[in-house]
């Protein structure tokens, strides 16, 4: 991707990193650091190395970028030992971790400049999501500085929010290069598949999600 500025390309590097603080702040696990630490290892050399550009390969191995996160959110949910993992999630710290979802929009938009994703991914198109980031840290304000909206408007925050990730997530991987695209044929989402952006999937996504997850069963089980 020599097209990309190497200014996005350390832009979304940073955010990635800034993802995992903030991810840390809130579980305060090092073992976990550590866990995703070694899969964004493994992830980025094998992006480096072009594996998921491989094409006319079953499964695709676009799949191999989600999946093991997906997988490790539905154990999340169905362990109940590990589910109390996220009963001790730190809910500001979870709340601030959204606002990489800034970053992560601008460098979306300048892949997409490029050719590597289509406009439906962006905030130019169908892709909402810049607004869970730009909104996060005026609801960490406002619930927990200044204590002017309750848990109950997090929570709904949260299930907004976690609404527009699912709608980009839908999109992303209906766009992607795989016998299930039904979108975006003149443009298809290649960009996540080069390397270091083969993080947005792999990392990114799953720690968002999980961080909304999180919230909404701590916010549920305050409320019972």
């Amino acid at each position: 991707m020599a097209e990309i500025p190497i200014s996005i390309t350390l832009l979304f590097i940073l955010t990635t990193l800034a993802t995992l603080w903030l991810f840390y702040k809130a579980s305060k696990s090092r073992i976990v650091l550590v866990g995703v630490l070694t899969w964004m290892i493994v992830v980025g050399a094998l992006g480096y190395s072009r594996f998921y550009r491989v094409q006319d390969v079953t499964p695709p191995r676009f799949v191999f970028l989600l999946a093991p996160g997906i997988l490790f959110l539905i154990f999340l949910l169905t362990s109940k030992r590990v589910r109390n993992f996220s009963y001790k999630q730190d809910l500001g710290w979870l709340t601030l971790l959204h606002t990489v979802r800034i970053p992560v929009e601008i460098v979306l938009y300048y892949i997409f400049l490029e050719g590597y994703v289509p406009d439906l991914m962006t905030f130019d198109g169908y892709n909402y999501d810049i607004l869970s980031g730009i909104s996060a840290p005026i609801i960490y304000y406002g619930v927990f500085v200044k204590n002017w909206i309750g848990k109950k408007g997090l929570l709904i925050w949260n299930f907004v929010c976690l609404g527009l990730l699912i709608n980009i997530l839908t999109i992303a991987v209906l766009s992607a290069e795989t016998p299930i695209q039904q979108l975006a044929f003149d443009q298809p989402n290649i960009g996540v598949t080069y390397f270091p952006f083969v993080w947005l999937p792999a990392i990114i996504v799953p720690i968002v999600l999980f961080s909304h997850i999180a919230a909404i069963y701590i916010l549920l089980r305050k409320r019972q």
